[in-house]
C-alpha cells in the first residue's frame, strides 16, 4: 500500500455514494418493504424508536470507513478501473455478504433477508470500487 495514492476526495464521494445507495436500497422504491417484513418492522415502530439523526450519522461514518478501507487496498501502482471494480465486488460479495450470510444462518434469518442486506453491501462496494478506480 502506498498511502500517497489514497485520494481522500474520492474516498469521501464513494462514501456518499454508498450512503445514497443505502437510502434508495432500503426505500419503498426497492427493498424497503421486503426488508421491513423480514424484520417484523412497521413504519410506526421505526418512527417511535427515533434516533434517526444518530443512526444516519453513524451509517455515514461506517460508509466512510468502508470507502477508506477499499481505497487502502487499491493504493498501489497500476490499479485499473476494472481491477478496482473487481476488488469492490470481491470485498462486497466475498467478505461482507458472505459474512452476513454466515451470521444469518446462525440467527435463523431468511434467505430473502440475507439477499437484501448482502446485495446492498455488494453493490455498494462495487460502486465504491468504480468511483475509486475512476478517480485515481
Amino acid at each position: 500500500m502506498k498511502p500517497e495514492l489514497i485520494n481522500f476526495p474520492a474516498v469521501f464521494v464513494a462514501a456518499i455514494a454508498c450512503f445514497i445507495l443505502g437510502a434508495l436500497w432500503y426505500s419503498p422504491l426497492l427493498f424497503g418493504k421486503a426488508w421491513m417484513e423480514e424484520n417484523g418492522f412497521t413504519t410506526e415502530m421505526l418512527q417511535a424508536k427515533g434516533g434517526t439523526a444518530r443512526i444516519f450519522g453513524f451509517a455515514f461514518l461506517w460508509s466512510l470507513v468502508m470507502s477508506f478501507n477499499l481505497a487502502a487496498f487499491l493504493a498501489a501502482d497500476g490499479v485499473t478501473l476494472s481491477f478496482a471494480t473487481l476488488a469492490g465486488f470481491l470485498a462486497g460479495f466475498g467478505w461482507a455478504a458472505s459474512g452476513l450470510f454466515m451470521v444469518g444462518l446462525f440467527e435463523y434469518r431468511s434467505t430473502r433477508y440475507m439477499l437484501i442486506n448482502g446485495g446492498y453491501v455488494t453493490v455498494a462496494l462495487v460502486a465504491m470500487g468504480v468511483i475509486l478506480g475512476l478517480w485515481r
